[in-house]
Formats: structure tokens, C-alpha cells, sequence
């Protein structure tokens, strides 16, 4: 299977990465658990389906990571 390439936004202004500074926030399990998501989002594209990713509406699809807190 052909890989993807996934593209993350960046401030055109200030070269900020909205998704690397909300990242950088969460707990590092957490983080490690969006990484993992985002690389077989990497491996699949579009293939990728539910749990870890769903579509809303218009075209627009999410990729989706939980982890219990507490």
C-alpha cells in the first residue's frame, strides 16, 4: 500500500504549528497516542476508518484518539 503524505498547517505569519504547540501540552502518553495516529494516517490516507477516523460531513473526515483520564 502506497503511503500518505500528511501536511500539518503552519501560521504563515510567525511559521507556528497550531497542532505541534496543542501537542506539546498534553501528557506524553497522550501525545505518543495522537503520534500513533497520525502515522497510520501516514500508512493508510483515506482507507483509514473507525475508531481512529470518522467522517463528519462535506468531505471533511477526523482523526480520532481517546485515552482515559483519571
Amino acid at each position: 500500500m502506497a503511503q500518505t503524505e500528511v501536511f500539518f498547517f503552519r501560521e504563515p505569519k510567525n511559521d507556528l504549528v497550531p497542532l505541534l504547540e496543542w501537542l506539546d501540552e498534553l501528557p506524553l502518553k497522550v501525545q505518543a497516542k495522537c503520534i500513533e495516529r497520525i502515522d497510520r494516517l501516514g500508512e493508510l490516507g483515506h482507507e483509514l476508518r473507525r475508531p481512529e477516523a470518522d467522517f463528519l460531513q462535506d468531505g471533511i473526515y477526523e482523526l480520532r484518539a481517546s485515552y482515559p483520564y483519571g
